[in-house]
């Protein structure tokens, strides 16, 4: 289903993500932890893409097989570092012949041991070049591009950070997923920025619910610039066990949904590491089976 059609549908859309796994085993749990959510109906999935397109095969694939084998809406994502037009253009006419209907497109990291820099760039420098790229070849497919609610971490001029997200809403984006947030005060904020600056496209709000000590560590580099509140970090540090830490994750994140559904937010977006334990612990405590419920 289109992007745009989703939005019409749904008051509220659930959209959950996932990474191309690099082993058969991986493989096959990924596919129970998606028949684990599955029940739980939401609006869209969303598959990433490895840094410098490490994963363009695997996530290929993946997409492809979960389109072909569920009647789940599958969005893959796109990144600009070391994409060549040619590739990209392949890439997305097999999605769109295959019935992809949307991309989720981003700058993207280095490979590692690669520095992000000139060299990793070959015919997008940004995400609003590969956005207009795709717009101009692919007029028809759905698009969604990133947003920061605590500031890019590239850009640290705010006010610019807001005119280059306004550049790829004009380019063509139909929607924003921001990153992961565990304050929503700081996305409201940023959602009202967007509404001065005119973007008029639905806003998405990202989830993590942190499940152990670890866990926690490994967002704050995947998402450089988290800020985890005080609060937050006060009550992780009274309990002494994994399972203690995930109950209080689990309880975090269901308080910032519940906020964020009575400030009419138009969707939460679950990043899931590929588990399922977690987000079915959040509806669960959120009463409730399933998202078109929530969405009510």
């Amino acid at each position: 289903m289109h992007i745009t059609s989703i939005f019409d549908e749904h008051k509220t859309s659930f959209s959950f993500e996932f990474f191309p796994p690099k082993t058969e085993k991986g493989y096959n749990k990924l596919f129970r932890t998606i028949r684990d959510l599955k029940p739980l109906q939401p609006s869209s999935i969303s598959v990433t893409y490895g840094a410098g397109g490490s994963t363009r095969k695997l996530t290929h694939d993946l997409v492809l097989k979960i389109h072909q084998e569920t009647d789940l809406t599958v969005i893959p994502h796109l990144t600009c570092i070391n994409a060549k037009k040619d590739e990209i253009y392949s890439l997305v006419k097999d999605y769109a012949d295959n019935g992809i209907e949307n991309i989720f497109v981003i700058r993207g990291d280095a490979p590692q041991g690669q520095e992000d820099g000139d060299h990793a760039v070959k015919d997008f420098r940004y995400a609003v070049d590969l956005v207009r790229f795709i717009k101009k070849h692919f007029p028809r497919m759905g698009m969604g591009v990133a947003g920061f609610p605590e500031g890019h971490p590239d850009t640290p001029n705010r006010l610019k950070e807001m005119e280059y997200l306004k550049e790829k809403i004009d380019a063509g984006a139909d929607y924003m997923i921001t990153q992961m947030c565990f304050d929503n005060r700081d996305f409201f904020d940023f959602r009202e920025r967007c509404e001065l600056m005119g973007i008029d496209v639905p806003i998405i709000a990202g989830i993590m619910p942190i499940t152990s000590r670890k866990n926690m560590y490994r967002m704050s580099d995947l998402a450089a610039g988290s800020r985890f509140p005080a609060k937050l970090q006060r009550a992780i540090h009274r309990v002494d066990e994994d399972e203690r830490v995930e109950n209080v994750g689990v309880h975090w994140a269901t308080s910032q949904v519940l906020e964020l559904l009575d400030n009419e937010v138009n969707g939460i977006h679950f990043y899931t590491l590929n588990k399922s334990m977690a987000t079915r612990r959040i509806y669960e405590a959120l009463g409730t089976t399933n998202s078109r419920q929530l969405a009510i």
